[in-house]
């Protein structure tokens, strides 16, 4: 039915041209000349009947092949359309739009009538509709994220009246997935807001839950159980963000994109990520700080019992833990691993990776 209807525009338009043309012809000073084409008379009439009839016959007869690369080139624009997805198609055409605008207002402060000068604004205007497509469509996250961010602080100045607030999200990452302590943290309502659950994430899940090792297959099952829990088990909202950035390669760097886009944060336990997140400005919800920032405080000139468990790497030095994972290095401690002893802390490092506290037996003090 398209091809149908496109041969009868097509000889639609060489009837339209073919009368021009004879028009036109019949106008020259060559024609003009003899006085048997006159317009008006009976000849002219019939040599703009035959010029119409001659375009119109020429164009239905090579109207299947422009029909065809017409219909080619649709089938093309249709399945490359089809991979994108609609907000994609939606800012590009919104941003061709603003660049033929722009062009248009640029073209209209200049008032030559060159024929250079069209080719120049005709050049132009090209480059800024790929231009205007191409930016809109690579940020159309961000511009959607900017003007959500507008409406949700104007939204939600009623709601915190009510006492609602307005929460961040929190874009979780592999590791503390697996680490699974996120899911303890969020049962007790300190973490707020929705989590967001890239698919990019999990999808290494799956794929380190596919491993032949393993120690890495029981680790990505283990983040999977841990999401099943926190889907079923926890009265919070939980995001899956289907969207991806297919030109970013490393997972961490598309989670920290993701949560410039959202404007939300980052929830770890990898150090190198947190680095990372702090030099491009993103936040970042560290479980490793957290867990040393709720350690009690142990201050110096305290007294603890203890058993020493191992040497330490120092001569004469034992090594004893607390419940909490903290180890305590013991001066002089090695004579007694594996006994139960008293100590006092003498000093508190606090480190990245933790708190170690050293200490001394509280019997060999009271001796010296």
């Amino acid at each position: 039915m398209l091809k149908k209807i496109f041969r009868g525009l097509f000889t639609i338009i060489g009837l339209i041209l073919g009368y021009l043309i004879g028009g036109m012809l019949l106008s020259t000073r060559y024609l003009a000349g003899f006085s048997y084409f006159k317009e008006g008379t009976i000849q002219g009439i019939i040599f703009i009947v035959f010029s119409t009839l001659i375009f119109g016959v020429i164009l239905f007869l090579i109207s299947p092949i422009l029909v065809s690369f017409i219909m080619k080139f649709m089938e093309y624009v249709v399945k490359s359309t089809q991979k994108m997805p609609t907000s994609q198609i939606v800012f590009g055409t919104g941003g061709a739009i603003i660049g033929l605008v722009i062009a248009s207002l640029f073209s209209g402060l200049f008032n030559y009538k060159s024929p250079l000068w069209t080719i120049i604004v005709i050049i132009f205007t090209v480059i800024m509709i790929a231009l205007g497509a191409d930016i809109c469509a690579r940020k159309r996250d961000e511009i959607l994220a900017f003007f959500t961010s507008i409406k949700k602080s104007n939204g939600f100045k009623d709601k915190k009246i009510k006492g609602f607030t307005n929460e961040n999200p929190k874009v979780l990452d592999t590791s503390v997935i697996i680490d699974g302590r996120i899911f303890d943290i969020c049962q007790t309502g300190f973490v707020e807001g929705p989590l967001v659950i890239p698919t990019f994430v999990l999808e290494e899940l799956r794929h380190i839950a596919d491993s032949s090792d393993g120690l890495k297959r029981n680790r990505g099952r283990r983040g999977l159980d841990i999401l099943n829990k926190i889907q079923k088990e926890l009265n919070i909202e939980v995001e899956i963000w289907e969207k991806d950035f297919p030109d970013i390669a490393e997972v961490d760097s598309k989670l920290l994109k993701l949560a410039q886009v959202l404007n939300g944060k980052v929830i770890t336990n990898d150090f190198n990520l947190n680095k990372v997140a702090e030099f491009q400005g993103v936040p970042v919800l560290n479980i490793n700080e957290l867990a040393n920032a709720v350690k009690p405080v142990v201050l110096p000139g305290e007294e603890m019992k203890i058993q020493v468990m191992k040497d330490g790497k120092e001569s004469g030095q034992g090594i004893a833990y607390l419940d909490d994972g903290t180890m305590i290095v013991v001066e002089g401690g090695r004579k007694y691993i594996g006994e139960n002893i008293v100590v006092i802390v003498t000093s508190v490092l606090q480190t990245a990776a933790g708190r170690m506290i050293f200490a001394k037996n509280k019997d060999s003090l009271v001796k010296s």
